[in-house]
């Protein structure tokens, strides 16, 4: 990571596979499109396998033929039964840990997401955690091609340092966006994409936000300690 576990100052989350546990609603969702177009269905693990951003790649490495129907039919498709079965998601149980954690560190936190906004704030803050992010970004539609440059309007607005923020995400899209940013990227195997897949990027992969908290606080506690035990020579 670069050498900055004793320097994250903000972390930005992703939403979808790494706060929000929505894998198999995401997989039951798509199944009930290549069902209607008689499609084969996907497993967990085909589905791991596949998923990928452009979001449109994945759907033809699903089955969808674009020439028979524009790509914006399934997708909007799709968000219509996601939002019918998304009361059954839930966040994953370490992730209110993870994020008082962070903020008893003085860690500023902020969502970037490839979700559409209005819906995003809505279920970040159904969910019961809104108050933990100094600010909660989404997309302005439901095609999830625009991340980065809403990173990028974020980090203007904030006055964020590259240097010292680190994204957190499931996918291999969120490490290529934190290099558009130019920050430390973190993924997590245990969302949308097979974890085999995100240790080929050789980026740092860890599966729970348990080890997370693991991974950046060792350093400063050890340095907390030992600051304490140095004399005072003032």
């Amino acid at each position: 990571m670069r050498g900055m576990k004793n320097n994250v100052k903000h972390v930005i989350w992703d939403w979808n596979g790494t706060l929000l546990d929505d894998l198999d609603i995401c997989l039951e969702g798509v199944n009930r499109l290549l069902e209607r177009r008689k499609l084969p269905l996907l497993d967990r693990v085909r589905y791991m396998e596949i998923f990928t951003f452009p979001i449109r790649h994945y759907y033809e490495a699903a089955g969808f033929d674009f020439e028979s129907e524009p790509f914006e039919v399934p997708a909007e498709e799709f968000i219509v039964e996601y939002k019918k079965i998304l009361n059954r998601t839930r966040l994953f149980p370490d992730v209110a840990g993870a994020l008082e954690m962070l903020h008893s560190k003085g860690i500023k936190q902020f969502v970037l997401s490839a979700m559409e906004e209005q819906a995003l704030r809505g279920l970040v803050k159904q969910h019961g955690i809104d108050h933990y992010f100094e600010e909660i970004c989404g997309i302005s539609d439901n095609f999830a091609v625009s991340k980065a440059g809403r990173g990028k309007q974020m980090i203007r607005q904030h006055g964020m340092q590259e240097a010292d923020t680190l994204l957190v995400g499931d996918t291999l899209h969120d490490a290529e966006v934190a290099d558009a940013l130019g920050m430390n990227v973190l993924l997590i195997g245990r969302g949308h994409q097979h974890p085999d897949r995100l240790i080929a990027s050789g980026q740092p992969i860890l599966y729970d936000l348990v080890e997370l908290l693991s991974y950046l606080w060792p350093v400063n506690r050890a340095a907390s300690e030992t600051e304490q035990t140095l004399p005072n020579t003032r």
